[in-house]
């Protein structure tokens, strides 16, 4: 989620005010017992930053088209930006949808 600006609120108080875009993300599930590779870019030769566990959901802030994956949910090169720098392959995630479910990532 992104944070646009901070106001105050009363005296000496501050809130985040959200965007209305990261307040609407979704969270997808991830095939079961899958335990899926989070890389830098939106492709399989970008580095692995991390592993999400078995049972794990994700936020789908912006899609982008990347290296062609098959997985459980089918084959795809649509990559989903879960966090900063962050993306998954589609074909691991259920969306319900073989194509875009969110914005094309800028």
């Amino acid at each position: 989620m992104s944070v646009d600006r901070i106001e105050e609120v009363e005296s000496g108080t501050e809130e985040a005010v959200t965007t209305a875009a990261a307040a609407a993300v979704r969270y997808y599930p991830v095939a079961p017992g899958v335990q899926l590779n989070v890389r830098s870019g939106p492709g399989t030769s970008y580095g692995i930053v991390r592993t999400l566990p078995v049972g794990a959901q994700v936020p789908i802030y912006c899609q982008t088209p990347g290296t062609t994956v098959t997985g459980p949910y089918g084959t795809s090169n649509i990559w989903d930006n879960i966090s900063n720098g962050q993306y998954v392959s589609d074909a691991y995630v259920r969306t319900g949808s073989d194509g875009y479910v969110a914005s094309r990532c800028a």
